[in-house]
């Protein structure tokens, strides 16, 4: 497993096997996002297991990662860091869907879409979100966060607690 830390709560990597869940565990992740779609999530035989959130999507322009499996995903990451959990996020090898998921997920938080990818990309050497299937989804992300209602509560609250980027 080839992962790495994004933010403080954030880790964006390949798929972790079975064996690998301990690490994840002694990291503090309390969810696991899989954007594969060629590949389940592998068990993790703890007890108890660490959820794992299965949004499958393919690394291809020609399918796009849909809106809602993005929304989906932000909305279970945000629920675990409320928790005081971590989240980790993988596709295959963790420069595409995965990076789209992370950067989904810091927009949420109140970074900039630029923000967000550039962070990803300096914290994650094999990041590619401006790949341009890739980076029209993340500001397509972006900019239906910013007007939907839920995207707009999030706000909200994020500026009544002073944790929201400017």
């Amino acid at each position: 497993m080839d992962f790495s830390q994004i933010t403080d709560n954030l880790f964006i990597g390949t798929t972790p096997r079975s064996e690998a869940y301990h690490t994840l565990r002694s990291l503090g992740v309390r969810l696991v996002i899989n954007m594969r779609v060629e590949r389940r999530p592998f068990p993790d035989h703890h007890d108890p297991p660490i959820p794992a959130l299965w949004l499958p999507t393919f690394d291809t322009p020609f399918i796009p990662i849909p809106m809602r499996l993005l929304e989906r995903g932000v909305i279970a990451a945000l629920k675990t860091f409320e928790e005081g959990g971590k989240v980790y996020v993988h596709c295959a090898a963790g420069a595409h869907r995965g990076v789209a998921m992370g950067s989904a997920i810091l927009i949420a938080l109140g970074y900039a879409p630029e923000q967000a990818m550039q962070l990803v990309m300096e914290r994650r050497k094999a990041a590619d979100p401006q790949i341009w299937y890739i980076r029209r989804r993340i500001l397509r992300f972006a900019e239906l966060w910013r007007t939907t209602a839920l995207g707009r509560q999030t706000q909200i609250a994020q500026r009544s607690e002073g944790c929201l980027r400017e």
